[in-house]
This record gives C-alpha cells, structure tokens and sequence, in this order.
C-alpha cells in the first residue's frame, strides 16, 4: 500500500476523516497543510474562533484535538502509524497543533478498525434520551478509552450527577441572559444551506426547563412549531479531566473525548455535550482552577437515530505548500 500521504486520494480520505469529528457549534475550526509526501500538519483555524464563548481557546484546541484522533485512525488502517509531535514549533507557528508522519506498522487492531468505522455514524444527539441505564461494561469500555489518551473519565453516581446537573443549569442560564453569548449564537446556528454551524433540523426539541438542562441552539433562531420536551430522564454523565489546563492538555482531552465517543457509537450510544459551566469558567479568567481539571461534561444515555452536521468540502480545509 502506497504511504497514506503520497496521493492526493490518500490525503483526501485522511482529512476527510478528519472533519468528520466533532467541534463547538460545529465551527470545524481546524485547517490541514501537507508540507510534503512526509508530513501532515494539523493547524487552528482562528477566524473559527468563538470570541465570546471561548476566549482562551479550549475549545478549539478540544474540537482539533478530535480531528486529530479521527487522522490517527484513518492512518492506522491504512497499514501505517501515526507519529505525532503536540504544538511542536508554538513560539513561531502559533496555530500549528500537530505534525503527523506515518511510519509502516502492522494493521490496526479490531478495536482501531471498529473505531474508525464509527467516524461516520458518530452524530450529536440533541433529542431526549430514555430511562434505559448505560451498561456497567459499557462505562468501563468508556472509561478505558479516555485512559488510553491519558485522561481520566468519570461517570458520577446520582447525587453528583444532580449537583453537576444544577451547575450547568445556573450556566445556561447566565449565558441564555448574555446577548453577546445570543449574538454568536446566531452566527452559528442556521436555516440549512450552509456547510458549518448547528443547522436548524439539528437543534432538537425546545427544551422545557423542568428537566435536563441542555443547551438550546434555538435561542436565538426561534422557529414556528417547535417540539417542546422536558429532557426528563436523568442521563448517565461522562467528565473529563486533564492534569493540566494548557494548550496540549485541551489537545489531548479532544483526543481522548473522540475516543469516547467513538466508543459510545459503536455501543448503540448516544452522547451531546453540556459543557455550559465550562463555557462561564472560560470566560472569568480569575476564576480558581481544581485539581483536576474538567474539560468536558458529556450526556450519555439512549435516543434515537439522528442526521448528521454539514461538514466543509475538503478543498476549503487542506493547503498544499
């Protein structure tokens, strides 16, 4: 097999992989430039950047961060490796994250192949979930996923879940209250037609406010007819956490993150992020960081079926020097 960066099919399948991860309001703040036959750089994007949301940048270090994961993959079942160098030149490259070369290997493992398999049917859901409990080895596949990108998963009992639940309720609010949270909200949130952004059909129902405090994509594009829901079932949350809180540590937890969820896709899992407390924390740069730093909450449990986000073509994200 010809090296996964030597053609332009090899290139176009790698990042197309790539994009498919996840990212905050589906921005896909993340831009690929392949040097040479060697090398594939992973860079953010900045004009992606939610200044209001994120001002530090997590975010958009996490969202990469699952777009590496996704590469990593799509390298391994190609019959190579991924050797990959974190923030590599940081003083004079700011936006480059990653280096990525690919060295000959053995084929992946089952669980590599499964996961990359996972990548397109890996979506968002912003539907309720049902009562149905997440499988005690379920979770643990879940929590060994994130360890092998060295973060630790923890899936809080009932009465942490309901404190972390009370949090990210006072959060949405707060930011619900915020118009210029709103205002880049409607940047980023659309009727259709657009290849980023939550498009409408994505939003899912109204949430009531008597149940799960999940974040509402249509505060600021209402539209007529709306379903209205309660979010009542108590959902099983995954936390993520790094040991630090610098610019590969988020690198590293949206590995990690992708990983799960991932994980979660090939078990019938469905899984949406809350992360509104972390989106307040983020904004109040004086605020005490814990040991152990949360870098993401995730809403695990069973919906149904959902569509996919729009994704940008791969010309638009891939430079060739």
């Amino acid at each position: 097999m010809p090296h996964p960066f030597a053609t332009h099919v090899g290139i176009r399948r790698l990042v197309t992989a790539a994009i498919a991860a996840p990212s905050v309001h589906n921005t896909q703040p993340w831009r690929f430039r392949c040097e040479d036959a060697r090398v594939l750089e992973l860079h953010a994007d900045e004009d992606r950047r939610l200044p209001v949301l994120d001002p530090r940048g997590r975010a958009l270090h996490i969202s990469c961060g699952a777009a590496l994961l996704n590469l990593r993959l799509a390298i391994r079942v190609t019959g190579y490796r991924p050797l990959v160098q974190p923030i590599p030149d940081a003083s004079r490259r700011p936006t480059l994250l990653a280096s990525v070369r690919a060295l000959r290997a053995p084929g992946p493992s089952l669980t590599d192949a499964e996961l990359y398999a996972a990548i397109p049917l890996r979506h968002t859901s912003r539907r309720p979930f049902s009562e149905r409990p997440v499988p005690q080895e379920v979770r643990r596949e879940l929590v060994a996923a994130a360890r092998a990108e060295g973060v630790t998963l923890s899936l809080p009992g009932p009465q942490a879940t309901a404190y972390l639940l009370s949090l990210v309720a006072a959060a949405d609010q707060e930011l619900a209250a915020d118009p210029g949270y709103l205002a880049e909200l409607a940047r980023w949130t659309c009727d259709g037609g657009r290849a980023d952004g939550v498009p409408a059909y994505a939003f899912g129902p109204r949430p009531s406010g008597r149940g799960v405090p999940v974040r509402d994509f249509g505060l600021a594009r209402p539209l007529p007819g709306r379903e209205v829901d309660h979010f009542a079932a108590r959902p099983q949350l995954g936390v993520l956490m790094t040991r630090g809180d610098e610019p590969e540590d988020w690198l590293r937890a949206g590995q990690a993150l992708q990983r799960v969820l991932l994980t979660a896709t090939r078990r019938g899992v469905s899984a949406s992020p809350m992360t509104q407390p972390l989106d307040m924390r983020d904004r109040r740069p004086g605020v005490p960081r814990t040991a152990g730093h949360i870098q993401a909450i995730i809403r695990l449990g069973y919906g149904p079926p959902v569509p996919g986000s729009p994704r940008r073509p791969f010309p638009e994200v891939l430079e060739r020097a």
